[in-house]
């Protein structure tokens, strides 16, 4: 072929085109496994999946990052290698994510930690780190952790924590903590605690706790524990504690444990084996067998099986004794009296 001048610019334009395509097609490549950073490797700006970079960096998805602090933009979740990454500052994208997120993380669909996330944690679906979640944490569904959550917990559906909860957590549906908890636990329908609870639970329907409560508890329709209760504790049907409870108890139908101390107002009945305090139900406060009720007890049915040490006003009085103390009431009586003095009219004591 003849070289002449406008053979040599369509050869020269060519190669060009080609020499262009090459690098870009180089580029890209490199670019998506490693990353182009101004005016440092380590500084400044960058794009693409920089493992250890200080400043404002750009990358489609992180993978076996190392640390990065500054601002950090992704736009998908990051890979199953990233788990060992460190990131401090601001992070922004789809679902940005590493094994630490300390600072302010926001996610479209959500933000997660392998390990540990600090900070304002927001995501649109859910926020949650794999063991602790720190500060104030927002999830459009959930928001929580594997093992402890602290701060300021908001979950659209639910919030909780796999062991400890400190702080002040509200769940549209739920909010609970696996073991232990301090501070304030708001449910839509329940609230719940595995452990130990000091505090305020306020659940929908329910509030519960696997062991000890001190504070407030309220239930629209129960509210309890399982060992003391201590503080406050308020049912739309009933609270109740499988060992104890000290202080104001109130319900719409009734309130039970073994032992009792404080006041108990409920519509239809309390009971208890040993009941110290003051017992108001429109129904019956009972004493089972061998107990005592010390105080004041006020109802229709005052139906005491043990002693009575304190004053009994309802329609009917029964005890087995009267250790000291009165009956007063439509009848009344005291099984433990001398026959003819056993059933009386208006007032009975021990004779």
């Amino acid at each position: 072929m003849r070289l002449t001048g406008s053979n040599v610019r369509r050869l020269t334009k060519a190669s060009v085109i080609a020499l262009i395509l090459t690098l870009g097609t180089v580029s890209a490549a490199g670019l998506f496994a490693q990353s182009l950073d101004i005016p440092s490797k380590n500084w400044g700006l960058s794009f693409g999946n920089s493992k250890t970079f200080s400043g404002l960096r750009f990358n489609f998805r992180d993978s076996q990052v190392k640390r990065i602090s500054g601002i950090n933009v992704t736009f998908w979740q990051p890979k199953k290698d990233n788990k060992d990454a460190i990131v401090n500052g601001l992070s922004l994208g789809v679902a940005p994510g590493g094994g630490r997120m300390n600072g302010i993380n926001i996610g479209i669909l959500g933000a997660g930690a392998d390990t540990t996330m600090k900070g304002i944690n927001i995501g649109g679906l859910g926020a949650g780190a794999g063991d602790d979640l720190i500060g104030i944490n927002i999830g459009g569904l959930g928001a929580g952790a594997g093992e402890n959550v602290k701060g300021i917990t908001v979950g659209g559906l639910g919030a909780g924590a796999g062991e400890d909860l400190a702080g002040i957590a509200i769940g549209g549906l739920g909010c609970g903590a696996g073991e232990n908890a301090k501070g304030i636990l708001i449910g839509g329908l329940g609230a719940g605690v595995g452990g130990d609870l000091t505090g305020i639970a306020i659940g929908g329907l329910g509030a519960g706790v696997g062991e000890n409560l001190t504070g407030l508890v309220i239930g629209g329709l129960g509210a309890g524990c399982g060992e003391r209760l201590t503080g406050i504790g308020i049912g739309g049907i009933g609270v109740g504690a499988g060992e104890s409870i000290n202080g104001l108890v109130i319900c719409g139908i009734g309130a039970g444990a073994p032992k009792i101390r404080g006041l108990a107002v409920c519509g239809f009945g309390v009971g208890g084996e040993d009941l110290k305090g003051a017992f108001v139900a429109l129904g019956m406060i009972r004493v089972v067998k061998d107990g005592r009720l010390s105080g004041l007890s006020a109802s229709a049915f005052n139906y005491c099986q043990g002693g009575l040490k304190g004053l009994s006003i309802g329609i009917v009085n029964y005890a087995w004794r009267i250790e000291k103390g009165v009956q007063i009431g439509l009848v009344n009586i005291v099984r433990d009296n001398p026959k003819n003095l056993r059933v009386l009219p208006v007032f009975n004591t021990k004779f």
